[in-house]
Parts: C-alpha cells; structure tokens; sequence
C-alpha cells in the first residue's frame, strides 16, 4: 500500500499525455517498468511465503497451525493493501487508503517477525518488505529498520544453524541481499519520483493548453462582437437613424396636407431600410458592403454623399455634400475600401445628425503609395479632447470615433480629428498601400 500511487500506464486516466508523443514514449516506458518491478515484488512476496509455510509444514511441529493461520493472515493483509491502493490509483475507488499505510506496513512487518520467530524458513521474506520500507518511509527511518530486520534474519539463521557462532555466509547473505534490495529500492524510487515529474508536467501543459484555447476562444468572441459593433454603429444604427428622421417628417408632410411629400420621403424610408438590410447581411455573412460590390469606390462616394444631402432635407437641413477627387483612381485592395467607406459613412452621419453644416466635402487622394481621405463640413463643431472620453457614455456618444481609429489602425494608418467649437470638423485619414494584402485583414475590417 505505498503512500502514493504508482503512474498508471498511457491509456487510465487520461491517454496519451499532452507533452507529445515522444514524451508519451518514455512516460509508457517509465510506466512497464514500475509495473514489472511491482508485479516482480508481489510475485516474489508470494513465492517466498508460499516456499517458506511449506517447508515449515513439511517439517511438521506442534504449532503448524498456527505459523499456517498467522501466513494466511499475512498474506490477506499484503493482497488487501495492494488491491485497495491500486484500485484507487485507477480512480476505481473513493476510500483512499494511503494513510493507513503506515499501520499497514507495521502489521505486515509485524506478522513476518512473528512467523520468523517461528521458523527460519521466512526469513527470506524480509527482502520484498525492505523495499515497501524504503516506498513508505522517510529514507533515514527505512535503513534503520533494514538494518533491525537484517539483524533478526541473521539471528534467525544463526539460532537455527545451533552453530555457537554464526556462520559467515550467514552473515554475508543476508547483509548482501539488504544492499541489493536498498539499492534496487532507491532506483524503484528515483524512477517513480521521475515517472510523478512527468506525468504533472504533462497534467500541467495539458491545463496550460485548456487555459490558452479558452483564451483565445474569448478573444475571438470579443474580436467578433467588436466588428459586429462597428458594422451596427456604421451601418444600420446611422440607417435606423435616417428612417425615423424621415418618418417623422413625412408625419410631419401629412399633418400639413402635402401628401407628395409625404410619399417621397416614405419611398425614401423604404430605400434607406433596404440598404440596411443588405447591409446587415452582408456583415453577418462576413462579405464586403453591398455598396461596393460591382462598382468602385468613387461611385460608392459619390452616392453617399447624395443619399446624405438628401437624407438631411426631410430634418430642414439645407446640407451640400461634395465628392473631390484628386489624382488617378486606382484599384484599391479591398481592406482598404471598406474602411474609408465606413468612414465616411460615419463622418457624414455625424454632420448630419450633430453640426447643422450647410457645407460637407469629401476629398479623396491618391498618393501612389497611400490613399488620404478627409471629410470636412462647416457645422458646429466640437471638442476632440472631450470626445475621446465618451466612448463609454450611455448613449453610445464617440463609439464611433473609436470605432473608426480601430479600424484605420489595423491597417498602419492614421486617424487626425480637427475641430473647435463654432469652427467645423475635418476627419483626415491616410493609409498606405504597400504591404496591404486584400484578403489579410478583410474578416477583422468588415
């Protein structure tokens, strides 16, 4: 019954341990080699009482009942406590038995001693109990009760020699076999110490490698809900945005008897709401915006820009929205473009929304090596220093502004805000093109 249990071979409790499959080699050799030493210990504690309680019956006596009830005994005892031990090694047990097991090895040793003081035929016994000292009990605790039970087998041998003074093989068996069995014991254990180091490292890398996959797990959760957050506020919050303004003014139209009116700007709600449905397909798809696809970016501006001009009548906004484009358009990788779509699509919004502009402009410039965008209006203006810290505030406030630096910053570009209260905005951006892969970043962007 050792005071903890041996490593169980690949395959109980756990499989091939997470260390990789060299590791599991040696974790299965370490593994065989304990379980023949153990099985070579039960074996041999088996024969030797087996040996020793027939020679003593052979050569007959008056107790030979009780040396054969006490081996018995002994015998149950031993079979009992390496049973229970290895059962609950496997996790096929609850009762643990480790902490009997001092009392266990002190009756065992206890009944051997017993059956030694009856015949020297158990002598031989002592060694399969030297090793389970050695397993049990601290190391300067088991060679002193070694050296008492080598003692008691030579005066055993002695007494039953009848010779006045022992013989030296006496002597010298059993003082070798004590050696054999302490050096043998000592190497039992160092590769059972070495057999528990490897299987925690193993438990260890295995917890290591749970930890990181939940880990990353989370950061692609949080990665998603991040983007899904930018497509809302870029796409269908600034949408749902327009179609109440719109539909408050085309209440507005009706109350006032212009029914025309009233029809354009609900034929525009139910434009507007479209768009936001392909919008929000298309980012829970994980494609580009429907605005892009089969047409360029300077289109995809330009309607922008007219949708947002009038988009701002129906509220009593007198806003003109412009398009300047400087330099050779050029193909553009698609990161690239969905970006300063959206950014323009949340710049404009915010005009329209907050800075009663009557002018907005949108430049966009190709550098060769960089593209720049930059969106001004002439509105009311605003301080950046004080809308940098309301990202978090309860309506969402400078979500967007947040939202927009991210995505700018994912593709080594810079985001500049301009502005003063009564003196306008203008949103500068510039992203370089060399290095850009369109398919790199595309899922992050959209």
């Amino acid at each position: 019954m050792p005071a903890t249990p041996l490593p169980q071979p690949p395959g109980k409790g756990g499989g091939i341990p997470a260390n990789g499959p060299l590791n599991a080699l040696e974790n299965a050799s370490s593994a065989a080699i304990l379980r023949i030493l153990r099985v070579t210990l039960h074996t041999g504690f088996a024969v030797l009482l087996a040996v020793a309680l027939a020679r003593m019956l052979v050569a007959g006596g008056s107790l030979g009942w009780l040396w054969a009830g006490t081996a018995v005994v002994l015998a149950a005892v031993y079979l009992a406590g390496t049973v229970l031990e290895k059962r609950h090694a496997e996790g096929r047990i609850g009762f643990n038995p480790r902490r009997y097991g001092l009392l266990w090895l002190g009756l065992v040793t206890a009944l051997w001693a017993f059956l030694l003081a009856g015949s020297a035929d158990f002598a031989w016994l002592a060694f399969p109990i030297f090793f389970l000292h050695l397993h049990l009990l601290p190391r300067r605790a088991a060679l002193l009760a070694i050296a008492l039970m080598t003692l008691a087998v030579i005066a055993s041998q002695w007494a039953a020699s009848g010779a006045p003074v022992p013989h030296a093989a006496a002597v010298v068996g059993p003082v070798l076999g004590a050696i054999f069995s302490v050096i043998t014991g000592l190497a039992y254990a160092a590769l059972y110490r070495e057999a528990e180091n490897q299987r925690r490292a193993a438990d260890e890398l295995r917890r290591t490698r749970e930890e990181l996959a939940r880990s990353q797990h989370q950061a692609g959760v949080l990665a998603e809900r991040e983007r899904l957050a930018r497509e809302i506020h870029d796409t269908l919050a600034q949408g749902l945005s327009s179609i109440v303004l719109l539909g408050r003014a085309a209440e507005k139209s009706l109350g006032d008897g212009d029914a025309a009116t009233a029809s354009a700007r609900l034929a525009l709600v139910q434009q507007t709401a479209a768009d936001n449905l392909a919008e929000a397909r298309s980012f829970v798809r994980g494609r580009s915006s429907p605005r892009l696809e089969g047409t360029t970016l300077v289109e995809a501006l330009q309607r922008l820009c007219h949708s947002t001009q009038t988009g701002a009548a129906p509220s009593g906004l007198a806003l003109r929205c412009r398009l300047d484009v400087d330099g050779e358009p050029q193909d553009l990788p698609q990161p690239v473009r969905v970006t300063l779509l959206r950014a323009a699509q949340a710049s404009l919004a915010n005009v329209r929304e907050h800075s009663r502009a009557a002018n907005a402009v949108v430049s966009l410039a190709f550098l060769g090596t960089e593209v720049t965008m930059d969106i001004y209006d002439d509105g009311a203006g605003f301080d950046p220093s004080a809308a940098a810290g309301a990202a978090d505030a309860a309506d969402g406030s400078g979500f967007g502004l947040r939202s927009l630096r991210e995505r700018v910053t994912a593709l080594n570009g810079s985001l500049a805000v301009e502005s003063a209260p009564g003196q306008g905005t203008v949103v500068a951006i510039r992203l370089p093109l060399d290095g850009v892969q369109a398919g790199a970043s595309a899922k992050e962007l959209r």
